[in-house]
């Protein structure tokens, strides 16, 4: 039975929900083929990601293909009440309520998972981190999952180089159509979008440090750019510190950063990137945001424990002063900025990236004796969404003539 703050929010969160399918094509066409072939039927599907409405659209199009969706959040922050008691009426099991404390967000975790799902859907990778650990109870019907993130993958990656990888795993994040679209455009909207909505306070003419230049890292550097901003990138990449570099911005360390930057925000999937020795030469009221993953990519537990005063100055911003009188005003407590202080990647962005997690779920249902390791997306699945989004849109583009193909599957030069 669905876990939600308010049941009365219902009519709310169903009009979120309506709202960004109206702007999912891809996952419209998908939907329509999952009602007719039921491809989930008889499947439980365990899913934790950001609870809100594009999220809440997935696991409904999911219940169209026969599942029995059982559906959190993967962030406590990021949870809205409204669209988790919306969904919930729509007959997809919640459990998610905005604000929890990390064991109650632990125990939600939970009762998504007493179903004993056959896929799960992660993202950062807390659901198979119960599975192979707390949960193992609820692992006994597993026959895969996915993963949305870097940082998740990251996690599945190490978990099977011990042998300790619970079931197969598809990296949802390394597919063309979740890191080209959402990870550069979805991020690079949306973390601006969270970012200024919280502070009201304007971009251009300030010096922006954007920490890791990956595809996320691309999308925040591009877009404050075009706010007018000064950015300066750090990098550990020899590579993309080099790609940076040709796209115009400063490249330097974080050391040499901390004293000239205005607006911080981290994109990195690691922690201690800035820690005590940055917010001692920082100026007076920056602003550090994190839109990586977890809450310790800036160092907010030191920063606190630094601090000689700390006071909510708005909505999701406290600022710390220091004993040198200076203040850092840290936004969405250090956690995904675009997501606890913003509604997160347009709906037409994460229209690509769910499609990819609906096809990649339907792909492991077809599969019998895969191994327990991260598996790639099938380029087909990758092909598909591709050139539905672009049928969606209006466009067309040029295919290859049998000549072409030969010519490029051949060795001789003609």
């Amino acid at each position: 039975m669905s876990i939600v703050k308010d049941p009365s929010l219902a009519e709310s969160g169903r009009r979120k929900i309506h709202w960004v399918r109206d702007f999912m094509p891809a996952l419209s066409q998908i939907e329509a083929r999952f009602q007719k072939e039921k491809p989930f039927q008889g499947l439980r599907v365990a899913v934790s990601v950001h609870l809100e409405a594009k999220t809440a659209n997935l696991g409904y199009v999911l219940q169209q293909g026969g599942a029995e969706v059982y559906l959190t959040g993967s962030n406590p922050l990021s949870t809205q009440d409204d669209v988790a008691a919306g969904l919930a009426s729509m007959g997809v099991e919640t459990f998610g309520i905005h604000g929890v404390t990390a064991q109650e967000y632990e125990d939600l975790l939970t009762e998504t998972l007493k179903c004993h799902p056959h896929i799960v859907i992660d993202d950062g990778g807390d659901l198979i981190d119960l599975l192979g650990g707390k949960c193992k109870e609820y692992a006994d019907c597993l026959i895969g999952g996915c993963e949305e993130t870097t940082t998740g993958i990251l996690r599945l990656k190490a978990r099977e180089r011990e042998g300790i990888l619970p079931c197969p795993m598809m990296a949802v994040n390394d597919a063309k159509a979740k890191h080209y679209y959402d990870n550069k455009y979805g991020t690079g909207q949306s973390v601006w979008d969270g970012i200024l909505h919280t502070t009201n306070l304007v971009v251009a003419g300030k010096t922006v440090v954007v920490a890791g230049y990956g595809w996320c890292g691309k999308g925040v550097a591009m877009r404050a750019a075009g706010l007018g901003a000064n950015v300066i990138v750090t990098e550990i990449d020899p590579f993309k510190a080099l790609d940076a570099t040709m796209n115009g911005f400063r490249v330097m360390t974080m050391d040499e950063a901390a004293p000239l930057g205005d607006v911080f925000i981290t994109v990195t999937g690691c922690k201690d990137v800035i820690v005590p020795r940055h917010f001692e030469t920082m100026k007076d009221n920056v602003l550090l945001a994190n839109a990586g993953h977890f809450d310790c990519e800036v160092a907010v537990a030191a920063l606190r424990e630094m601090a000689v005063k700390a006071e909510e100055r708005r909505e999701n911003i406290v600022g710390y002063t220091l004993a040198n009188g200076r203040t850092l005003n840290v936004l969405a407590e250090g956690r995904l900025v675009n997501l606890a202080a913003g509604n997160g990647h347009p709906a037409e962005i994460m229209d690509m990236s769910f499609a990819v997690q609906a096809l990649a779920a339907e792909w492991l249902t077809k599969q019998t004796g895969l191994e327990k390791k991260v598996y790639q997306v099938p380029e087909v699945i990758d092909d598909e969404i591709g050139r539905a989004k672009l049928a969606a849109l209006g466009l067309s583009i040029d295919t290859l003539t049998p000549q072409q193909e030969a010519y490029l599957a051949g060795w001789a030069a003609e």
